[in-house]
């Protein structure tokens, strides 16, 4: 260590320097023990939600919760037999495991009273996909109990990421997938799910199995499919599949339309009136396919015995990893996007982090019980909204009710047809084609072209390859993105306004800013580490030579001579050893060719670092200000000449 004029900033604030009198090692301090009780009670109502709102749950709110639960139940009851019967290809009873241990767990740990956690579209055709793709190696017929020990498996490791993610404070991955590449996930997703049950609502299943078409088939062989073999579809599947549509989305405008009838639960209506006819007329003798046995004739365990689920001998525990990781991150942002929305409109805080735990526990937990990866459905939670629930409760109530329908009333979905599923996933993955129109009228205006092609891009990509490519793609597109617009840090050259004594960047173009003669003034404008300071002294060197970093590199360089250079720390309110190693090599350049610097504004929480390094050694303490105008002034007296007294 030289010895050498240190800088020193030191913050003192008297105010938050406090004295407490100390106990015996032998008496108990009554005080201190109310404030670590006091403490240790709010910690809790953060980190388990339940306690912020169960201690003061009345009668009033459980009036409306009890409501919005059993109408929320009501959607997700069916949706659950849908997603787990045509997505997942699993047992329809696993859907139910996976909407009553969501409904339970997220209702306990979940921030979001709005949020409907559950089987939702687009994890459930991620599911089906991953394990499509590895019996894809297995010469036989996978039984739907197989697939579902894969699925529950998937939901464990799921569960396990997410939970890690939170723990590990990773909810800022919500912001790393950009908006434009989400909608086009979102939207290939809802064009592949119609596309598949489109096959289905025709009644072309087996002659889609028979012409080639598999469940690792790419959305346009199944569109050229469709188009060649419409005319050979099955006339009372169609009849079956064409009403219920019709019925759905002529609910769903009615209550645009009318107030009065927002409030009934169409789904459950339809279903209930599919199975009476189907079973009255005997449907299924007529060639219509129907659900079938789903559980025993009498009372059924409600969920199965705790246990860990196991990987088949064709199954490929590397491959379950990855589509868990990619589940867990497109579930999570698909979710954390809808409460922070609700969080937003109804005025309460929501924790990324805390859902990210939230979520884990959940799919955990359901992974022991014979569920797959559930997260927050945005079009069911939008519907859950407008039976306003008051709290985490109406979830709950939700998760009792499916509960109970898989105690119950297991026999009695045995004659509901499958075209009546499919019309319900059908109608569901519309609604994630809303709010497209918008968006890119939205890029349009803005004339956001990066943004319209990375959205084709992503688009595109699903509908000729498949799923998992598009989600390896969109993945990968927005790690680059960010690593790149992270990368760099963020530097800028400033200049004096003509007549005053304020400074701008160089670029400012609605005043005339000047550069100070012989001098370079820079201002880093955020923290340094490991990640942007590499690209440091390359910044620096092209404001050195162009004036700013507008200009671009292919130009003429415009270099005058440099005697002084100001580094404006301002901005730089954190620095790690990289950026202080960086830093340091850039100072001690400057140096060297006898170039003077001056330091300004340098933070306290950075100060000790820049000493431990040896910054202060090659920076006089004379050299370093606290404002630039200051710095400013003491490099023109220092280039003043000298005038000689006769």
């Amino acid at each position: 260590m030289c010895s050498c004029n240190i800088y020193k900033s030191i913050d003192v604030d008297n105010s938050q320097t406090y004295m407490r009198n100390t106990a015996t090692s032998d008496s108990i301090n009554l005080k201190d023990v109310k404030l670590y009780w006091t403490l240790f009670r709010k910690r809790l109502r953060y980190y388990i939600p339940v306690f912020q709102w169960a201690p003061d749950y009345s009668a009033s709110l459980f009036s409306h919760d009890i409501f919005s639960g059993l109408s929320i139940a009501s959607l997700l009851i069916p949706q659950a037999l849908s997603y787990a019967t045509t997505l997942c290809r699993v047992p329809a009873v696993n859907g139910l495991y996976t909407a009553s241990v969501s409904g339970l767990i997220y209702g306990c740990l979940g921030m979001s009273p709005h949020l409907s956690v559950g089987p939702e579209a687009t994890v459930s055709l991620m599911i089906g996909a991953s394990i499509a793709q590895q019996s894809s190696r297995y010469d036989g017929e996978v039984n739907p109990e197989t697939a579902a020990a894969v699925a529950s498996l998937t939901a464990l490791f799921v569960g396990i990421f997410t939970l890690g993610l939170g723990l590990l404070r990773f909810g800022f991955l919500d912001s790393l997938i950009s908006r434009a590449l989400l909608r086009g996930f979102i939207t290939a997703v809802a064009v592949v799910v119609i596309v598949q049950q489109t096959i289905l609502m025709l009644g072309l299943e087996e002659m889609a199995r028979l012409s080639g078409i598999k469940s690792d088939s790419t959305t346009i062989e199944r569109c050229i499919f469709i188009f060649l073999n419409i005319r050979h579809a099955h006339p009372l599947t169609t009849i079956v599949s064409t009403s219920t549509l019709i019925v759905l989305f002529g609910s769903a405008f009615a209550k645009r339309q009318c107030c009065f009838i927002k409030r009934v639960p169409e789904v459950l209506l339809v279903v209930v009136t599919s199975i009476i006819v189907c079973r009255w007329n005997r449907l299924d003798l007529a060639g219509l396919s129907i659900l079938g046995s789903v559980g025993s004739s009498g009372i059924n365990s409600p969920l199965p015995v705790p246990s860990i689920p196991y990987l088949p001998a064709w199954g490929n525990l590397r491959t379950v990893l990855m589509d868990s990781a990619m589940i867990s991150i497109i579930g999570f942002i698909e979710s954390i996007a809808a409460s922070k929305l609700f969080g937003r409109r109804y005025n309460y805080f929501v924790s990324a982090n805390r859902e990210l735990v939230a979520l884990g526990v959940n799919n955990v937990i359901g992974g022991f019980f014979g569920a797959f990866p559930a997260f927050g459905s945005f079009p069911r939670s939008k519907v859950h909204e407008t039976v306003y629930p008051k709290t985490q409760m109406s979830g709950i109530i939700a998760g009792v009710t499916t509960l109970a329908a898989t105690a119950f009333l297991l026999p009695v979905f045995f004659y509901l047809p499958k075209a009546t599923l499919c019309c319900i996933i059908f109608v569901a993955v519309t609604s994630l084609l809303q709010e497209l129109p918008s968006d890119l009228r939205f890029m349009w205006k803005l004339k956001a072209w990066k943004d319209a092609a990375l959205l084709g891009t992503i688009f595109f990509t699903t509908m000729i390859f498949s799923l998992e490519v598009g989600t390896c793609v969109a993945i990968i597109i927005s790690l680059v993105a960010t690593v790149r617009n992270n990368s760099c840090p963020r530097i800028n050259a400033l200049g004096r306004v003509k007549g005053t004594s304020e400074f701008l960047p160089i670029n400012s173009n609605q005043y005339s800013v000047e550069h100070i003669k012989d001098t370079l003034i820079v201002r880093i404008e955020e923290p340094l580490h490991f990640g942007n300071a590499g690209k440091l002294k390359e910044r620096l060197r092209r404001i050195e030579l162009f004036g700013n970093l507008d200009i671009h590199p292919s130009e003429d360089p415009s270099k005058k001579d440099v005697n002084s250079i100001i580094i404006d720390l301002a901005g730089m309110v954190s620095i790690d050893p990289s950026g202080v190693h960086v830093l340091y090599e850039a100072i001690e350049s400057y140096t060297q060719q006898n170039i003077e610097v001056y330091l300004v504004s340098i933070q306290s929480n950075t100060s000790a670092l820049l000493h431990r390094a040896d910054i202060f050694c090659l920076v006089p303490s004379n050299y370093i200000f606290s404002r630039l105008s200051e710095a400013v002034e003491a490099v023109e007296i220092k280039s003043r000449p000298l005038v000689s007294i006769e």
